[in-house]
């Protein structure tokens, strides 16, 4: 069984045919979906929890977890009903992470200053409900600014708490994986990693621990290799994973083991897979 530990469900990409993209899933081997809690911007984050509760305890559909966060394009936005509802949505059973956040100075689509006081408010209000967290980071290319600046805020505001989190759609290189291997995040592959030109990505994977790494789709982008261009959906992930056990000389089921019980570890989740 596989884990698709990040997709953006409630995109509007799926408007036409969201139930039938998850029987797609189950039939291809994906039993769980972390269905991510940014949408549009503060105003739609609870959308993700809706849509767990829309489609949880239907038969052969995975089961759906959801998250909650303010993106850092989103940032701007923040106020204190917005934290307000970031927080009650982190009391729910279903929301088991506070995320995406982090900062991107690829688009810089907010300052920097901006996102990363939002990063810090979304990581005092996590630590509080006990909540790990999925994190965004995106450098210019070519630089580590994001990176080394996400890693001050974790070291002085997150690691104390011991939740860990997840490293989304990974897309550094060694020094950063080993950084965030350090701080107890897991380390998770989307299907960048299986383009001709991410060798060096791969060479990364390659290193990362088994017990350490998880894989997803962050659908409907970012479609793995031979689907690229087209809308992904969680039941590509298992392309991402076939890269990784090729990568890690390792079975592909193992591949699929190893990655359920590190999501379930994380997230404290006891549900028989």
């Amino acid at each position: 069984m596989l884990i698709d530990s990040h997709a953006h469900l409630d995109s509007e990409r799926y408007a036409e045919d969201r139930a039938a993209m998850l029987e797609r899933a189950f039939e291809a081997g994906v039993g769980v979906v972390l269905s991510i809690g940014i949408g549009d911007g503060p105003a739609e984050m609870h959308q993700a929890l809706k849509i767990c509760r829309t489609f949880n305890g239907r038969p052969k559909m995975p089961r759906l977890y959801a998250s909650a966060g303010v993106y850092p394009h989103s940032t701007p936005e923040i106020d204190d009903a917005v934290l307000s509802k970031l927080d009650g949505l982190l009391v729910e059973p279903e929301v088991v992470a506070c995320g995406e956040i982090g900062l991107d100075y690829y688009h810089e689509g907010a300052p920097r200053d901006v996102q990363r006081k939002a990063l810090i408010g979304q990581l005092e209000i996590a630590a509080a409900r006990k909540r790990s967290i999925v994190i965004h980071c995106r450098p210019k290319d070519g630089v580590t600014d994001a990176w080394d600046h996400l890693f001050e805020v974790l070291e002085e505001h997150w690691r104390k708490t011991g939740l860990g989190g997840i490293m989304h759609c990974f897309s550094g290189g060694w020094e950063q994986a080993r950084r965030s291997l350090d701080l107890g995040f897991l380390v998770s592959f989307a299907g960048n990693l299986t383009y001709p030109k991410a060798q060096p990505l791969r060479d990364v994977a390659a290193r990362v621990p088994l017990g350490s790494l998880l894989v997803e789709t962050d659908a409907p982008w970012l479609a793995p290799a031979p689907h690229r261009g087209k809308r992904n959906e969680p039941a590509m992930v298992a392309e991402t994973a076939r890269v990784l056990a090729g990568l890690l000389d390792v079975a592909e089921d193992e591949i699929g083991s190893a990655t359920t019980k590190n999501f379930n570890r994380l997230f404290h989740l006891q549900r028989d897979m």
